[in-house]
C-alpha cells in the first residue's frame, strides 16, 4: 500500500448517508480507524439530520444542507476544543445520522381486554386495535433518551414501548368517555383524536411526535356479541311475521275480488286464509318489546355525573340536588337539556309536595 492509499484510508472527506431500509431511525457513521479532518463535506438530506457526539458529550445538530466542517457552522464543537482561530488536525467524534421522515402503518392493539362500565350493558369488557404513524421531531433528545450508543437503531426497537403508551392512553380515555359501546363506532374520529393528544404529549419527552392516530375497530368479548346478535334476530323474527301477516292478508282480498276464477276454489281459498289470519291474530300476536328504563348523565359545574336511574333522579328532585335547571343527558339524545324541558322527567318537579306551611 502507497503512502497516498493510507493517507485516502485515513482521513475521510465525504460523510453522508444513504437509507435502503424502511426502518433504520438512527445510524452511526462508521469510522472505525479513521478521522475526520477540517473541510471535509457533510451531506446531510431531507428527511435527515446529523449529530456530532465527541468524546460522549452531544455537540452540534445539522439539518438537511451541505456544510463544509470548519470552525463557523460547528460552533459548540469548537467551543468544546478550544479552537479559537481554526484547527488543521484531524478530530475524531461519531457521527449519528437521525431520519426525521414519518414511519407509516404501524399497529397497535389491546394485548387484554379493557374493563369499563357501559351505560346498557353495565360492566362489560372490550377491545381495540388500530394503526399510527411516528417521526422524530428533535433528533438531539431522541438521541440522549433513547437511542444512547446503539449504532443502528430501528423502529422496531422502539414500537413496543409507544404502543404501551397508546394502549394506556386508550384505556383511560375510552373508560371515562362515557360513550355507549354501541355508539363507539360512530365516535372513532373523535376518540382518536382524544388519545392522539395525550400520547403525543408523552412521546414528545422522547423527541417524537404522532402525527397520525386511527382506531380501527372496537368489538365486544364474543359472548356480549352473541347477545346481541340473538337480539337483532328476534327483531328481525318480529319483521318476518309482520310480512307474513300482510302476504296473507293480500293473498285473501285477492281471492275475494275473483270468487269464480277458479270454480269456487278462490272463495274457498279467500274464506280459509281468513279464518287463519283471524286465528293466528287472536291467538299469536306478538307482544311489543318491553320499554328500555333510560339511564341519564347530569353536568354541574363543568364536570359529568352519573349514570343514574330515573328513580335515582327522583330521589335527587326530592332531595334538591336536581332541579328543572339542571342539564341531563342520555343516550340518543341531541345534546344537553334542562330537565325541565324532558318529558320524562319534568314529571319528577309536578308530582313534588307544596312547601311546608309557615308555622
Amino acid at each position: 500500500m502507497g503512502i497516498l492509499d493510507f493517507l485516502t484510508g485515513e482521513f475521510i472527506d465525504v460523510i453522508h448517508w444513504t437509507d435502503d431500509t424502511r426502518d433504520t431511525m438512527v445510524w452511526r457513521f462508521e469510522r472505525e480507524d479513521h478521522e475526520i479532518k477540517y473541510g471535509a463535506k457533510l451531506t446531510v438530506r431531507e428527511g435527515q439530520a446529523a449529530v456530532f457526539v465527541h468524546e460522549g458529550q452531544l455537540a452540534d445538530v445539522f439539518t438537511p444542507g451541505l456544510y463544509m466542517l470548519e470552525t463557523n457552522n460547528m460552533p459548540i464543537l469548537t467551543t468544546i476544543n478550544s479552537w479559537d482561530h481554526g484547527f488543521k488536525s484531524p478530530f475524531k467524534s461519531e457521527v449519528y445520522f437521525v431520519n426525521t421522515t414519518r414511519f407509516n402503518d404501524l399497529k397497535w392493539g389491546t394485548k387484554n381486554p379493557i374493563m369499563l362500565r357501559d351505560p346498557e350493558f353495565g360492566p362489560t369488557r372490550l377491545r381495540a386495535f388500530g394503526t399510527y404513524s411516528v417521526r422524530v421531531i428533535d433528533p438531539a433528545k431522541f438521541l440522549i433518551e433513547i437511542v444512547g450508543t446503539d449504532g443502528e437503531f430501528t423502529m422496531d426497537e422502539i414500537s413496543y414501548q409507544i404502543r404501551n403508551i397508546i394502549v394506556q392512553a386508550f384505556s383511560r380515555i375510552i373508560a371515562a368517555s362515557g360513550v355507549p359501546v354501541l355508539d363507539m363506532a360512530a365516535n372513532t374520529g373523535e376518540l382518536g383524536k382524544l388519545v392522539a393528544e395525550e400520547i403525543s404529549a408523552v412521546v414528545a419527552e422522547y423527541g417524537l411526535t404522532i402525527p397520525e392516530f386511527y382506531i380501527e375497530n372496537i368489538s365486544l368479548p364474543p359472548a356480549v356479541e352473541e347477545a346481541l346478535d340473538k337480539r337483532t334476530s328476534m327483531g328481525v323474527a318480529g319483521d318476518l311475521r309482520r310480512f307474513r301477516d300482510y302476504s296473507t292478508a293480500e293473498a285473501m282480498t285477492a281471492a275475494a275480488r275473483n270468487p269464480d276464477g277458479g270454480g269456487g276454489m278462490g272463495a274457498g281459498l279467500g274464506m280459509g286464509m281468513g279464518m287463519a289470519m283471524a286465528t293466528q291474530m287472536a291467538g299469536h300476536q306478538t307482544p311489543p318489546p318491553p320499554p328500555v328504563e333510560h339511564v341519564w348523565h347530569i353536568a354541574e359545574n363543568g364536570k359529568t355525573h352519573g349514570p343514574y336511574s330515573k328513580a335515582d333522579l327522583g330521589r335527587m328532585a326530592g332531595e334538591g340536588k336536581l332541579t328543572r335547571e339542571t342539564y341531563v343527558w342520555t343516550a340518543g339524545q341531541d345534546g344537553w337539556l334542562l330537565a325541565d324541558e324532558v318529558q320524562e322527567l319534568a314529571q319528577l318537579f309536578t308530582v313534588m309536595p307544596p312547601p311546608p306551611p309557615k308555622v
